[in-house]
């Protein structure tokens, strides 16, 4: 088994026709992930490697059965394009786009929620099912089936981690980078818990930065879990008061400090890793 995407995954393309588009549908074509359309206003009846354009996701979805929709449009048109797939009945939208505008997300997630739709993203790599499906843009070569879950919020420390596990033999069940922007479609509760009823999945690896309390919540959820959770924490040395990368790395009110969310984990049981080519060596010897 798997979460969220596997070898049955019906996939669309919102922004087929552009460059990154084009280039990230041949690569998931060449992975064996099922592309049955693009969409792109304006392009029905233009062909992408192979794949058939639609001028609206609804016409897509008519003629290929379509369940799964990555977004990669620019930002302006981010909420128009996420509220296509949600009326159109997508179960599952990723969105890679980012810079997408505070209140747009707000609106995009409401919605999502409201019709029962999963988002993950937005500002996201996607997520990956090794050697059955990839929704993302993700480096390929690195992701080999295996045990281990990994829910993220980083999306080069992501790759970095999964080399390791790889390289260590163990591999992976489905990676899902969930983003690391304040507003988000799941988090990392929620992937847990889906990673929790996977057979497949026998660790889970969770892989945090500073700002926001996410990790401290998930903290908490972790108590009641039967697997074994592992976890990265990036930001140890950022200097105290400054806005660090993503533009979810805000610390406020001594929540969201790499310390804060280490102290917390461990207190639920989670082994910290202190550099990410240990989480492996960690998941190892637990």
């Amino acid at each position: 088994m798997s979460i969220l995407v596997d070898e049955n995954s019906r996939v669309i393309i919102q922004g087929i026709t552009g460059h990154q588009g084009m280039f990230h549908a041949k690569a998931m074509l060449g992975y064996g992930t099922k592309v049955v359309a693009g969409v792109t206003p304006g392009k029905a009846g233009e062909t992408v490697h192979g794949v058939p354009v639609f001028d609206s996701v609804h016409g897509a979805v008519k003629s290929t059965d379509a369940d799964t929709s990555m977004i990669l449009v620019p930002a302006p048109f981010a909420l128009d394009a996420s509220f296509e797939a949600i009326d159109a009945g997508i179960g599952l939208i990723v969105i890679i786009t980012e810079r997408i505008p505070f209140h747009d997300a707000i609106r995009i997630m409401a919605y999502a929620r409201q019709k029962g739709t999963t988002i993950i993203g937005p500002n996201c790599p996607g997520v990956i099912s090794p050697d059955k499906c990839k929704v993302g843009i993700m480096p390929s070569g690195i992701f080999e089936q295996g045990t281990v879950g990994v829910v993220s919020r980083s999306g080069t420390l992501t790759y970095e981690i999964v080399n390791a596990i790889t390289e260590s033999g163990l591999g992976q069940s489905t990676c899902v980078g969930i983003g690391g922007d304040p507003i988000i479609g799941s988090n990392i509760v929620e992937v847990l818990k889906m990673f929790e009823e996977d057979e497949e999945t026998e660790s889970i690896v969770i892989v945090g930065e500073i700002g926001g309390t996410a990790e401290e919540n998930a903290a908490e959820h972790i108590k009641g879990m039967r697997k074994s959770v592992y976890a990265y924490i990036a930001g140890r040395t950022a200097p105290p008061g400054k806005r660090m990368g993503h533009a979810g790395a805000i610390i406020a009110r001594g929540k969201g400090t790499a310390e804060s969310k280490i102290a917390a984990l461990n207190e639920a049981g989670v082994d910290v890793a202190k550099h990410p080519a240990e989480i492996a060596e960690l998941i190892k010897g637990g």
